[in-house]
């Protein structure tokens, strides 16, 4: 897998990817995600590709303090082969590269199988409640 900044015309592949992984929910519009995230810090939202196919992807940000790392996903055909793991392990590079001290991420509680593989590569459970508020809806997406 070569992995890679992503580029606009990744778009339908990225989202039908996050589809086949079950990352969409209905109060998000992944287009207005990825529109979102080329205006700030593009450089840290990674694809991994094999034969020219989008067949993975991470999302991080940073904001001077704490990284933060959304949309891992892997195809549900490549899956068990490591591929997660190194696009972690790339966006960490990139994180790292630019001072930042720690990653956060948030998993749904009861996507165990998530959980467990976060812990696998060296991830712990912070004794924190994560905390959140919309302050721009979306339009409902139907998913």
């Amino acid at each position: 897998m070569r992995i890679r900044s992503f580029h606009t015309d990744d778009q339908p592949a990225v989202v039908d990817l996050w589809q086949q992984c079950g990352l969409l929910r209905s109060w998000n519009d992944p287009a207005l995600d990825i529109v979102r995230k080329q205006s700030v810090g593009a450089d840290l939202f990674l694809v991994g590709v094999i034969d020219d196919g989008v067949v993975a992807s991470v999302m991080g940000g940073y904001d001077g303090h704490r990284g933060w790392m959304y949309y891992l996903a892997v195809s549900p055909s490549h899956g068990r082969r490591g591929l997660g793991q190194q696009m972690v392990a790339a966006l960490e590079l990139r994180l790292k590269a630019i001072g930042c001290p720690k990653v956060n991420l948030q998993v749904r509680e009861d996507n165990r199988e998530v959980v467990q593989f976060y812990r696998s590569i060296g991830y712990r459970q912070d004794a924190t409640i994560s905390f959140g508020k919309r302050l721009i809806e979306d339009e409902p997406t139907g998913r």
